[in-house]
C-alpha cells in the first residue's frame, strides 16, 4: 500500500467525509495484481520491460520452443477471448469497464471497432500518459486518484474519467511546488505527444484537440475481434 492510500485511511478513523470516502475508494479499486511480466508471456505481447519479454518468447506452461511450436491452433472464441484480455491488460481496465467502453461505442455513429478504441484512448489515465506525464499507464492512474490533476480548473480524481475535445489537463498547483512538476518536466521530454493531443511543457498543460484516427489507432490488440466477443 502506498503511502497517500494509508494516510487516506488513518484520517478516516478519526473523521469520516465524503472527500475521505472518495480517497478509500480510489486505494480499494479493484485491479490486477498479476505480474506484468508473467502477463506479458501469456498474451505475447510486451506489457512491461521488453528484455523480459526476450527471456522467454513462449507462454507460461509451455516447455520450451518445440512444445510452443506444436500447439494446437487456437479456436475463434480463443482468439477473441485473448485480444479482449490484451485490451485489458494495455489499458489496466477489469471486463465490467472495457465491456462498458465497447457498450457506449457500440451507441455511436461509425465503425465500432474504431470508436471503441478511441472511448479506450480517451479515458483520463490514458491520456495523462500520452502526455507524458507518467511513465506507464499504472502510474498515471496514480497521479490522478492522488489528486495531481485538473479539468478545466476542475479537480479530477477519476482515472476512468471520459476527456472530452478542447478540455484542458493541468497539474494542481499546490503539487508543483512539492517537485512534481520537476518529475514530469524530464518525462514529458522524453515524450513525443500525439497529433489528437497538445502540450504546453512550460506551464505542464495539455489540451485534446481531436480524437486518435488512423496509424495512432494501432495496437497490441484487433478490436475487431473484442467486438464480434461482445456481440455474440
Amino acid at each position: 500500500m502506498d503511502l497517500a492510500c494509508l494516510a487516506s485511511r488513518i484520517r478516516l478513523r478519526s473523521r469520516i467525509t465524503a472527500a475521505g470516502r472518495l480517497n478509500r475508494a480510489a486505494c480499494n479499486m479493484a485491479t490486477d495484481r498479476t505480474p506484468i511480466v508473467k502477463r506479458s508471456r501469456r498474451l505475447g505481447v510486451v506489457l512491461g520491460k521488453e528484455k523480459y519479454a526476450r527471456r522467454r518468447t513462449y507462454p507460461p506452461g509451455i516447455h520450451g520452443p518445440k512444445q510452443a511450436r506444436s500447439r494446437a491452433r487456437m479456436s475463434s472464441y480463443g482468439e477473441q477471448l485473448q485480444e479482449k484480455q490484451k485490451a485489458k491488460a494495455l489499458y489496466g481496465v477489469l471486463e465490467r469497464q472495457l465491456h462498458r467502453h465497447f457498450e457506449r461505442a457500440a451507441r455511436q455513429k461509425g465503425n465500432t471497432a474504431i470508436v471503441f478504441v478511441q472511448e479506450l484512448e480517451r479515458r483520463l489515465d490514458n491520456v495523462i500518459f500520452r502526455l507524458g506525464f507518467a511513465k506507464t499507464r499504472r502510474q498515471a492512474r496514480q497521479v490522478v486518484s492522488h489528486g495531481f490533476i485538473f479539468i478545466n480548473g476542475s479537480l479530477v480524481n477519476i482515472p476512468s474519467y471520459r476527456v472530452q475535445i478542447n478540455d484542458t489537463v493541468t497539474v494542481k498547483e499546490t503539487k508543483k511546488e512539492k517537485g512534481i512538476a520537476k518529475q514530469m518536466a524530464e518525462l514529458v521530454k522524453q515524450n513525443k505527444t500525439p497529433a489528437w493531443l497538445t502540450l504546453d511543457e512550460a506551464t505542464l498543460t495539455g489540451k485534446m484537440i481531436g480524437l486518435p484516427e488512423g496509424a495512432e489507432l494501432d495496437a497490441i490488440f484487433d478490436p475487431t475481434l473484442i467486438v464480434e466477443f461482445y456481440s455474440r
